[in-house]
């Protein structure tokens, strides 16, 4: 495998919270620790959910908490050409078809019936892109570094989408495009998109590209049990620095990495190169007995 490179890719929804703290956290250790880079990229493939500011608002914040990234940030409203390219590819494998049904026709089903497969229901109606997740790579396996050896048959997942009936690139095809790009080596995300994997490692495979090797994290959640997220109202991270200390300090806690008690009020380079040193994905504990509340 090619020298270490990660990479955060954040939505600009919103500002980030403690949640998506903990993930560009790991993320940055993981790949300072390697010895190797780590990139920021901007997920703005769906303009209605990005209001202005907020991308900017993500990067002072990255800059407040000391997670510096390599290189240019890489937006995702720039790479029309490069989604188009691969989809063609899938296109001319067989593997992507146009599909005219709506959520509300199919939503007996637990998943999209497939309905489209061998031609378009209601020709003439706007129709989004879907990959045949029942051809091509099948069963997908791989070792996750934290919660181990996975095996998923994407076609238990459904046919899901690449390209809206808006026009709008979808999620997967993007990631998968992007990750090849930049070269990543290494994905480390939430616990919550490890049921994406089988999808992008469909994707990775018939585009021809590397896979990356995927450690993916506990969840953060609040104290209401639920996942803390842009859609719960979590609160927006703060970028002064006499918050920023002790809240770096929390994130590491909740990484299981065990900073020093007394690192919590020092400057953040200095916490963060204490963490550098001691990252251990082997600390993190991939099932909890309890919820971990974040600090609020």
């Amino acid at each position: 495998m090619s020298r270490y490179r990660g990479r955060f890719a954040p939505t600009p929804s919103g500002p980030l919270h403690f949640g998506s703290l903990v993930a560009a956290l790991a993320s940055f250790l993981d790949a300072r620790h390697a010895g190797g880079e780590w990139r920021l990229r901007i997920e703005d493939i769906d303009p209605p959910r990005c209001p202005a500011g907020a991308a900017d608002a993500i990067q002072r914040q990255l800059e407040a908490f000391g997670l510096h990234w390599d290189g240019p940030v890489l937006w995702q409203h720039d790479r029309d050409d490069a989604y188009q390219a691969a989809l063609e590819r899938l296109i001319d494998q067989g593997l992507a078809y146009p599909c005219s049904c709506s959520r509300k026709q199919w939503r007996d089903h637990p998943i999209y019936p497939g309905w489209c497969r061998e031609g378009v229901r209601e020709p003439g109606k706007p129709v989004a892109w879907r990959l045949r997740s029942d051809l091509g790579l099948r069963p997908v396996t791989w070792e996750d570094r934290l919660f181990g050896h996975q095996c998923f048959d994407p076609a238990t997942l459904g046919d899901v989408v690449l390209r809206r009936k808006d026009g709008l690139w979808a999620y997967q095809l993007a990631v998968v495009v992007d990750d090849a790009d930049q070269g990543i080596t290494d994905v480390v995300r939430g616990l919550d998109l490890l049921d994406n994997t089988p999808w992008q490692r469909q994707l990775q495979h018939a585009l021809g590209v590397p896979e990356p090797r995927y450690l993916h994290l506990p969840l953060i959640v609040g104290e209401n049990g639920q996942k803390l997220s842009k859609q719960n109202l979590a609160p927006a991270l703060p970028t002064d620095d006499a918050a920023v200390r002790p809240l770096l300090h929390a994130a590491l806690t909740a990484l299981d990495q065990a900073p020093p008690a007394g690192l919590a009020g020092a400057p953040v380079a200095e916490q963060l190169a204490e963490a550098v040193a001691a990252w251990s994905v082997a600390r993190l504990q991939p099932h909890r007995e309890r919820p971990l509340a974040a600090p609020t």
